[in-house]
């Protein structure tokens, strides 16, 4: 039989991003839109092309992804965000894929730009990534309740795609740094709510382990003021969040 496949796209105020995000997902037999407070044209676009459309109010991005999730119909689930495109090649890749698949998720690797730029090395510890767990059987994938990057719980293991999702992460180095502000914003927020935001020494001590693993290990380097950038900000966030969770308040 058939394997079938969902498409879930969960998004706010993304009329700029949306349409076209989703004139790269008609190979899919359901799309599934989930609308968090939009108040946009992001309702409008939606409608054009989804089988289901919900809307609502979540503060955290794990509930509003398990609604959707929850609200897919078909055998697999694909998890694409409005700033992301899926090419025609990874598009033919996913559906021969799942057909032999057994229950589990299978990683895709993504072709980050900022701007126009092309940019693949260097990403990772929470600024960007190299490959996502964003194609899974239903039932099998669940998100957590925290503010920044959930943690997720997972099937077993099926495998690598060789095609890539195409996502356009930042639109210049001035939306960099917005990024690193909201991350940074939420994340002190989760620390406060833990009741242990951590010490000074121990977040200082993590700058220059980040920025090496980021510089030097996921080879940042070969990418020129863009490489350098992310591995600044990357080992920069825990340090900016232990501060705002210290010294400022919600």
């Amino acid at each position: 039989m058939k394997k079938t496949l969902s498409v879930l796209i969960v998004a706010h105020n993304e009329e700029k991003n949306l349409g076209a995000c989703l004139e790269t997902l008609q190979f899919a037999d359901e799309i599934v839109v989930v609308l968090d407070r939009c108040t946009d044209h992001s309702r409008q676009i939606a409608g054009q092309y989804t089988s289901q459309l919900i809307e609502g109010a979540w503060e955290r991005e794990g509930p509003r992804r398990n609604t959707g999730i929850q609200s897919c119909t078909s055998d697999w689930i694909l998890e694409v965000d409005a700033d992301e495109r899926v090419p025609p090649a990874l598009a033919r890749e996913i559906r021969t894929v799942i057909a032999d698949a057994q229950a589990g998720y299978l990683q895709i690797p993504f072709h980050n730009y900022i701007g126009k730029t092309l940019v693949l090395n260097g990403w990772g510890a929470s600024w960007g990534v190299r490959s996502k767990s964003c194609l899974f059987a239903k039932n099998t994938k669940r998100w957590g309740d925290q503010r920044v990057h959930p943690e997720i719980t997972l099937p077993p293991f099926r495998g690598r795609l060789e095609n890539a999702i195409i996502h356009y992460v930042d639109v210049d180095i001035s939306d960099m740094i917005r990024r690193l502000d909201r991350y940074t914003t939420a994340m002190a927020s989760d620390l406060r709510e833990s009741g242990s935001i951590g010490t000074f020494l121990h977040n200082l001590q993590r700058i220059p382990v980040r920025f090496f693993k980021c510089y030097i290990l996921r080879k940042g380097f070969k990418e020129g003021g863009y490489g350098f950038l992310i591995a600044l900000f990357a080992s920069l966030m825990p340090m900016l969040a232990y501060l705002k969770a210290r010294l400022e308040t919600d």
